[in-house]
């Protein structure tokens, strides 16, 4: 058991890049209006399935 924390790495350039990205892309996503009788939480078609009143279907 080592009790001292490893030493944190550099990231590489490629990952500080997606890192900038994603942040604007959740910038751009909170910016945007509300959807107005959309599915509440997360989008449904995440997985490629959409599920509408418990009943789930492929498309």
């Amino acid at each position: 058991m080592a009790d001292a924390e490893e030493p944190k790495r550099a990231l590489t350039p490629e990952a500080q890049r997606a890192l900038a990205e994603a942040e604007a892309r959740r910038k751009d996503a909170a910016a945007q209006p509300p959807e107005h009788g959309g599915p509440a939480g997360p989008e449904p078609t995440r997985y490629g399935d959409w599920e509408r009143k418990g009943i789930a279907s492929d498309f």
